[in-house]
């Protein structure tokens, strides 16, 4: 199969995935609001193994497994029992790792968070206790996974996570039909019951639970089976770890910075005494959510197809072949990111409309995503090149630059937390990360231009000026667009109602979309084409 007919074919499932993410965000942000004290404390509660998983799989999976595992499939035995021990290893961890932190959920919760008051750090620690077993079930469904696309079986990775919401979902309608919806926050965050914080954090975790273990069907229909072996000395498991270290570093030094971040966005909470309308940690994570919407459909999808080529080419010798799938690579996330930024930030106002349900809210929301997407493309080409270092087992560069950019947020973001009025806080930490990362981005080519060449003659900078052409064209159509439906007020249809922003979505997105396919076209893109027979193919199989 093809690298777009195999990125589409994984994206179908992320496409599916982010469409229920949304739904279920939306249920969640009925149930318990986005800018309230109660959506606070489960949002900190709930990120919390995902911060925590981020350090491990950082370090332990992403820039190891595929790599290594490639490799070992040379030996004798094709690489079963190294990769037996090398999971047994990192499950070993996880399993550790997610006792420990789960025990230690009082002092993570107040780590996290900033000037909350004793009740609303009480019931963000009810919910950790059920949210962070999800770090469990994260690690299995990574290592599950990078298996399958280690061996080229790219499909039950992103199909998985539909499995998730579903069943988070399915915990969400029943925790709004039981308790009722309180999307403006009047049950106080004392008044939570034992019963609606399981039903709410317990569903959560059981979805996680769900996306791993389906893999192991996955697993079964290609004969693959996991024998715990903890034989791990005297077998080559010294090289993974070796790189690991330097992974495991970067994400750390990723991870203060998320602290600090959450701290601060956390502060924000002290304005709702004058506004209630504030975005803070809450609104901070749905604009994330959205974010990664074009990130996970594009950019992992096309990211990971890659990856396992150019670590095939590295232990090939074939440099020159790593630079030509990392340029096509890099020219077909642009194509997607580039449209998603422009098509996000024009529709800002009515998607968070999606999520609130008063104009306030809707405005501190759609700022705070407006701001965010400025670092879509960097973010993407970062998540690119990283692949690349990752390929050629160099983990010691992309702690590097990844360093920088951290040091910068970080100053930055503890700056603003003196200098910045908390309402526009969150909007602040947002365009802070998009500076930064942009940063991070040129460091990163440049870094890897000295290790592999210039990537000039696969013309990277003039598909990108071909793209930005496009996308602005295809952002004015959709602005006017909106204006012709009544623009951004009180009682205009683009925000009126859920119902009349999600039609105006669907109608200002499909002229934007119509435009940027169009012009691409008249400018002879050959990416396009490739997107359309990718397609076809699919379709036709």
């Amino acid at each position: 199969m093809s690298v777009a007919r195999s990125s589409l074919l994984m994206a179908s499932g992320t496409i599916l995935s982010r469409i229920l993410g949304f739904v279920r965000a939306v249920i969640l942000a009925a149930a318990i609001g986005v800018t309230t004290d109660a959506a606070d404390a489960f949002g900190v509660a709930n990120q919390l193994p995902n911060n925590v998983y981020a350090i491990i799989v950082g370090g332990l999976l992403n820039a190891v497994l595929v790599p290594q595992i490639v490799k070992a499939r040379s030996n004798s035995d094709g690489g079963k029992g190294y990769v037996d021990r090398l999971l047994t290893l990192i499950i070993t961890v996880f399993f550790a790792v997610t006792l420990i932190t789960t025990l230690a959920a009082p002092l993570l919760v107040s780590i996290y968070t900033n000037g909350w008051t004793d009740q609303q750090l009480a019931l963000a620690t009810a919910f950790a206790y059920w949210c962070l077993p999800q770090l469990f079930f994260y690690g299995l469904y990574s290592i599950l996974g990078e298996v399958l696309n280690a061996r080229s079986t790219f499909g039950p990775f992103m199909w998985a996570p539909v499995l998730n919401n579903l069943v988070s979902m399915a915990g969400l309608v029943a925790f709004v039909v039981i308790f009722g919806a309180d999307p403006t926050g009047s049950r106080a965050v004392e008044d939570w019951t034992s019963s609606q914080i399981a039903l709410l954090a317990g569903s959560a975790t059981a979805g996680v639970a769900a996306q791993a273990l389906i893999l192991f069907v996955a697993w079964k229909k290609v004969d693959l089976k996991l024998s715990f072996n903890f034989k791990w000395r005297g077998f080559g498991l010294r090289p993974a770890l070796k790189a690991a270290s330097w992974s495991l570093g970067m994400v750390v030094v990723t991870q203060i910075g998320g602290l600090v971040q959450t701290i601060v966005a956390s502060g924000a909470v002290s304005a709702r005494d004058t506004n209630p309308a504030v975005a803070s940690v809450a609104a901070a994570a749905i604009a994330w959510l959205i974010f990664m919407v074009p990130h996970s459909v594009g950019t992992v999808s096309i990211a990971t197809v890659y990856f396992t080529k150019m670590a095939n080419h590295v232990q090939d010798g074939k440099i020159h072949l790593l630079k030509a799938d990392l340029a096509a690579g890099l020219r077909t996330i642009s194509v997607i990111s580039v449209f998603s930024t422009v098509a996000l930030i024009v529709l800002a106002y009515p998607i968070s409309r999606i999520f609130v349900g008063e104009l306030p809210a809707t405005i501190a929301l759609g700022n705070v995503l407006i701001a965010l997407m400025f670092g879509l493309v960097p973010f993407s080409f970062v998540y690119m090149m990283q692949r690349a270092f990752y390929a050629l087992e160099d983990t010691r560069t992309p702690f590097g630059f990844t360093l920088v950019q951290i040091t910068i947020h970080v100053a930055g973001s503890l700056t603003m937390a003196v200098t910045v009025p908390a309402e526009w806080l969150v909007v602040g930490l947002s365009a802070l990360t998009s500076v930064t990362i942009l940063i991070q981005a040129v460091i990163a080519y440049v870094l890897l231009s000295r290790r592999i060449g210039k990537l000039s003659e696969h013309k990277i900078a003039v598909s990108s000026i071909q793209f930005v052409t496009a996308g602005v064209v295809a952002a004015l159509g959709g602005w006017a667009t909106l204006q012709a439906l009544g623009g951004i007020s009180a009682q205009s249809f683009v925000v009126q109602t859920v119902l009349s922003s999600v039609l105006s979505c669907l109608i200002a997105g499909f002229v934007m979309l119509a435009i940027y396919v169009v012009t691409l076209r008249f400018l002879k893109v050959p990416e396009i084409e490739t997107a359309v027979a990718g397609i076809k193919g699919i379709l036709r199989r």
